[in-house]
């Protein structure tokens, strides 16, 4: 995904470390050089740092879901693509039959030609050479009359249906024009938006700029405590699963921390750990890059499981669970808008592709604060 932050009411907001290209830090620390700044413009018509910070989050919004629909584009062109294929196979190889079809009528037309065939009569018997002659004409009348029309049936059959798949190849092929405008323009609209926000951002001064690092060591270190904290609800809710009188009460998600599950989830793992460190892409579904979605998808992949291609359809594709009960390999989904996603790997750590100009890496669930999750989702 291009950011990866949940709106919020004015005069709450807490700023998260997932937001591209420094956005969320940088315009923190802003805030922070500058505690008296207006919500209106200054008299010189300069932006307010809140107004700043709301269109630099505006945008990288925007980007956000411009990419999922990039990404669901890309895949609805993909598969159009392919039936548009088909379907134009398909004709090719109809055409054929129909010129073979017609062939064969123009072959019965011209051998009546030769022949000087008509429906045999009175005056044909009369002129005929000998009574045989006369037989052997109508017999061949009929032979070709029986064969002829047998060719005429083929060719109207042939020819309605090929004129069937020309008409399905024709909105095949307006569809697939349509998806690609979509893709076009859902790309566009992303780099457009992170340009426009780069942009905000470069404006930023040095003192600023070097105010990040802090902030961000800061927020890093809350969110490892909140994991922390997650870790030991975990742990408690393990062992209370455990006392037969409580059972009952507890989350209905499917007890999947051995067997099948297990090893899936493992395997998982393994393949997302060994992406660490390549870079986030958006639209990347590997090998060298990622988003967010991209990462999710190859790694259940190697797990052999298929997952759909984007977030929104990623967190229908399992069973639901609470938070306390997340086992390793599950998708944990962010925002209301369910625009990001990475895999558990216990003690309230997922790992994930988070933003442009970031690697995928280990990371807190807390990365952006516990009202930025979702849902948990285990999807074999």
């Amino acid at each position: 995904m291009a950011s990866h932050r949940k709106s919020r009411p004015a005069g709450t907001r807490v700023a998260g470390i997932r937001t591209p290209a420094l956005a969320t830090a940088a315009l923190t620390s802003v805030a922070l050089l500058s505690q008296s700044a207006d919500a209106t413009p200054a008299a010189d018509g300069v932006p307010s740092l809140e107004e700043v910070e709301k269109k630099v989050d505006a945008l990288y919004r925007q980007a956000e879901s411009a990419t999922e629909k990039y990404n669901a584009a890309k895949e609805r062109t993909g598969k159009q693509r392919k039936r548009v294929d088909t379907l134009l196979d398909d004709v090719a190889r109809r055409t054929q039959k129909l010129n073979e079809a017609r062939d064969e009528l123009g072959s019965f037309a011209a051998a009546q030609y030769r022949t000087g065939a008509s429906a045999p009569d009175t005056a044909t018997f009369l002129l005929a050479d000998s009574p045989q002659d006369y037989f052997d004409q109508t017999q061949l009348m009929s032979r070709l009359t029986t064969r002829q029309k047998g060719a005429v049936d083929d060719y109207v059959t042939e020819q309605s249906a090929t004129m069937k798949k020309r008409r399905e190849a024709a909105q095949g092929l307006q569809t697939l024009t349509e998806t690609q405008s979509d893709l076009h323009t859902a790309k566009a609209t992303v780099q457009r938006k992170l340009s426009d926000a780069r942009a905000v951002l470069s404006r930023l001064t040095a003192e600023e700029k070097a105010r990040l690092a802090a902030i961000e060591k800061e927020k890093r270190e809350k969110a490892a405590e909140e994991a922390a904290e997650l870790a030991k609800r975990q742990a408690a809710e393990k062992a209370a699963q455990r006392q037969p009188d409580t059972s009952a009460s507890l989350s209905s998600a499917p007890s999947s921390s051995s067997g099948a599950y297990s090893t899936k989830a493992q395997k998982t793992l393994a393949f997302a750990r060994a992406q660490i460190g390549k870079p986030y892409v958006w639209g990347a579904t590997g090998p060298d890059s990622y988003d967010c979605s991209g990462l999710t998808q190859a790694a259940w992949k190697a797990a052999g499981v298929s997952l759909p291609r984007t977030t929104y359809d990623q967190v229908n594709a399992g069973t639901t669970v609470s938070l306390a009960a997340a086992q390793p390999g599950d998708l944990v989904f962010f925002y209301d808008d369910v625009t990001h996603v990475g895999i558990y790997i216990g003690d309230g750590m997922m790992i994930h592709a988070p933003k442009p100009g970031a690697y995928v890496r280990e990371e807190s669930l807390y990365y952006d604060g516990e009202s930025a999750i979702h849902s948990v989702v285990r999807p074999a």
